[in-house]
């Protein structure tokens, strides 16, 4: 039996080769393409409706938002008390989201409750009645919600940050306001789910334990002929306009921090430049032991944290620093960045803080995907994931 001598340091070792899962394609009935990653040992599955259906195609604010939410609040069947009951009782569960170009809806189940749990799923899918008490409920709440965000500098930093971006008309430097929600109508949700929620405008991908029979139930309740597609949407062009100041400082009484954001526009991941800009990102802002944090917060004690990130969209991308900082040092951390910015720029990153941060990234990589359902949270990326290792290994 070997022995292991706990005062010496295991050796480090790099990764040459990660193995990666790919998805297998198949098309639906109705010509539904869906991905699925068969994996792991549990009983579960993990079920994702992913609808081009993002705020980029509204034609008005929070349409896009508040009809995805409203799928899950009443049926032709089914109210929301009883759709809430239906998967509460077979310990499942749905959830619905939204970003600037995508609406997801997922479910959560054991592969023995689908025969049961796929019709409500697929209801609320194919025949949402969007109740007129339940939108008012959904908009009182989001209202209340949105005034305790607005108390937030974090969040007013944010948002007025897009519109410096993009522009306030421009759909991703679009944000509503408190009055908003008093403008949605009933019909509006009709409207726009008649016009982008069809099986011509989704993709479905799937996770977890799959056997044919879980397939077949897909295809029965989500790729049935009756369920037809219809014309895409058009995909709209918008102009960037970004504000001519580049500084916006943005007022807010009887508060001890401010919140920062700096950055500026960029390309999406399908730019030749994006995955060496990924490196570089992390390197000044991408994790717990970048410049930013080693200096803002270990060395100079602005903030208890700061990190910058890159943000790649359909249409565009952009890249941002984030913090809050304490009121009084607000300019000397904003000092700080730009010197971190601009030693980038100067001076070359050595081979030993290059070789950490890409370890780090191959590490937080399989940290992601580790597990079946985790996979499907990842499949943009793992499509082209061979493409960012390999740069992860090679680039600068």
């Amino acid at each position: 039996m070997e022995i292991i001598n706990r005062k010496q340091q295991p050796a480090i070792n790099t990764l040459e080769k990660i193995s990666l899962l790919k998805p297998l394609e198949i098309k639906l009935d109705n010509g539904t393409p869906l991905y699925s990653f068969n994996a792991g040992t549990q009983d579960v599955i993990r079920i994702e409706c992913v609808f081009d259906a993002g705020t980029w195609y509204q034609d008005k604010i929070l349409v896009a938002f508040t009809t995805i939410k409203m799928l899950t609040e009443g049926t032709k069947n089914h109210s929301a008390s009883e759709l809430a009951e239906i998967f509460d009782s077979h310990g499942a569960f749905v959830e619905t989201d939204t970003d600037r170009d995508y609406t997801f809806i997922t479910l959560y189940s054991l592969n023995k409750h689908l025969e049961k749990l796929l019709p409500v799923f697929a209801e609320m899918m194919r025949a949402p009645v969007f109740p007129d008490h339940e939108l008012n409920v959904f908009s009182t709440n989001k209202k209340q919600e949105q005034l305790v965000s607005m108390q937030k500098v974090n969040y007013i930093s944010r948002i007025h940050f897009t519109k410096q971006l993009f522009g306030k008309e421009h759909p991703y430097g679009l944000m509503a306001d408190i009055d908003d929600y008093d403008k949605i109508t009933h019909d509006d949700l009709v409207e726009y789910y008649k016009k982008m929620y069809h099986p011509g405008n989704l993709r479905i991908v799937i996770s977890g334990k799959i056997n044919d029979d879980s397939l077949k139930l897909i295809n029965q309740y989500l790729g049935d002929k009756e369920w037809k597609a219809k014309e895409k949407a058009e995909n709209k062009t918008f102009k960037i306009q970004s504000a001519a100041e580049k500084i916006n400082f943005v007022p807010k009484e009887n508060v001890v921090q401010s919140g920062l954001r700096i950055g500026k526009i960029l390309f999406t991941k399908k730019d030749p430049d994006y995955f060496g800009m990924y490196i570089l990102n992390t390197i000044l802002g991408g994790y717990f032991g970048s410049r930013l944090m080693s200096n803002i917060r270990e060395d100079k004690g602005y903030t208890y944290g700061i990190g910058s990130g890159i943000v790649s969209m359909k249409n565009s991308g952009y890249l941002y620093i984030a913090s809050e900082v304490g009121a009084d040092v607000r300019e000397a951390a904003v000092k700080e960045i730009y010197k971190e910015i601009e030693l980038l720029k100067q001076k070359k990153v050595s081979k030993n803080e290059l070789d950490l941060v890409k370890n780090y990234m191959v590490g937080a990589f399989l940290r992601d995907i580790d597990g079946p359902l985790p996979l499907l949270s990842g499949l943009s990326v793992s499509l082209i994931m061979d493409s960012i290792l390999m740069n992860i290994f090679s680039v600068i």
